[in-house]
């Protein structure tokens, strides 16, 4: 590795402990606060000026963070500062490559020490060098950031459609005002609109429309077993509680599909878009006899899932207490009207998760080649 310099961490950087911050999770200030595993809320004022690096001090996990951006830090984790001459992103990528965040120092809660950083050895290439390959990696990870919030903002704009429609009634409103049309409803669904609401037991509703238990809507049914002695890596996405939890080679559930926590974490809830293996920890929708995937996804998050909670020690939701809410029910031609232009917006969303995926896969192939030296950039473009 010609132009590299045999160094240690001690020498190149600084560990500066970060500073206590109240209400953060709450705020809603311009300066990104960071923790030991990443992002947790805004502050009005930066710790740090970007861009910088932020290390995870205390906790299980660890994690390494980079920010563009001023920033704050609180007291579980440390932010770099640069002794020599340093390319920020470059350093995040090294800190990535040398698993600072995985130094234990054997204290019972795991924590990861200065003491423990700065003698370890690392070679440092030239600043040139450090943004060329610093550059090769921040292409792949800006389009994977680029490719989440595309996705995120087709979900939101989904989601309001959603909301206009079926907790709103907007293109109901607009018609008892006069209107000849509604922005996102094609025109001969609003024409067989009524113009005006009724009182139902659900509150005010379209007139037309029924008022129906939950299991009228969807059935939710409870998912199953799958130990990870028995995984299989394979092409199918595994649903916990919490979301996605690996992949396996074969799938029980065809997709797309929606599933929300039975055990440990409840409110969440999840679009699947292929084939799937929902867990034992989840509730995932076995049949829509008044929905369709993209309804019941919003219709699920409307509801308060973690008010339901059945259990004692571990947070539990029992799919027989939901089962008996009621609901507005849309006329059908509504429902199908909402799939027909809710659907292209999650099949891109699944497109873009999909590059993503692959993306990750090239970025995490090519990390440790490019931070050891074995390729170089000028190789890697070849």
């Amino acid at each position: 590795m010609a132009n590299w310099r045999r160094s240690t961490w001690g020498d190149e950087i600084s560990l500066e402990y970060g500073k206590g911050i109240r209400d953060y999770a709450d705020a809603s200030g311009p300066v990104r606060v960071f923790g030991t595993n990443g992002p947790v809320g805004w502050s009005d004022t930066p710790l740090a000026d970007g861009p910088g690096v932020i290390l995870g001090r205390k906790g299980a996990y660890r994690g390494v963070h980079y920010s563009p951006d001023p920033f704050f830090v609180i007291d579980t984790a440390y932010y770099a500062v640069a002794k020599t001459e340093l390319d920020m992103r470059w350093l995040y990528y090294a800190m990535i490559h040398h698993e600072l965040g995985k130094i234990d120092d054997g204290s019972p809660i795991p924590s990861t020490t200065r003491a423990a950083v700065y003698p370890r050895e690392l070679e440092v290439p030239e600043l040139a060098e450090q943004r060329d390959i610093a550059g090769v990696l921040a292409s792949l990870d800006d389009k994977i950031e680029q490719n989440r919030r595309t996705a995120s903002s087709l979900e939101e704009l989904a989601r309001a459609i959603f909301r206009a429609w079926f907790v709103d009634f907007e293109p109901v409103k607009s018609k008892a005002a006069g209107a000849a049309s509604f922005p996102s409803m094609p025109q001969t669904v609003f024409d067989a609109l009524p113009a005006s609401l009724t009182t139902s037991a659900f509150g005010a509703i379209p007139q037309g429309w029924d008022v129906k238990p939950l299991d009228e809507i969807f059935v939710l049914q409870r998912g199953f077993d799958l130990p990870k002695r028995r995984r299989t890596e394979g092409p199918y996405p595994v649903l916990a509680a919490s979301g996605p939890n690996g992949t396996h080679s074969e799938f029980k559930v065809r997709g797309p599909g929606v599933t929300t926590g039975r055990s440990g974490v409840l409110g969440k809830v999840f679009f699947v878009q292929e084939d799937y293996w929902p867990l034992n920890t989840t509730l995932w929708i076995k049949e829509y006899r008044r929905s369709n995937p993209w309804h019941a996804y919003f219709l699920l998050q409307t509801l308060d899932l973690a008010g339901f909670n059945a259990g004692s020690a571990v947070p539990t939701l029992n799919r027989n207490h939901l089962h008996t809410l009621v609901v507005a029910s849309p006329t059908a031609d509504v429902l199908s009207s909402f799939a027909t232009i809710a659907k292209p917006f999650f099949e891109l969303q699944g497109h873009f998760a999909s590059e993503s995926r692959k993306l990750a896969e090239l970025r995490d192939y090519l990390l440790p080649k490019l931070l050891s030296g074995k390729v170089r950039v000028g190789e890697s473009n070849a």
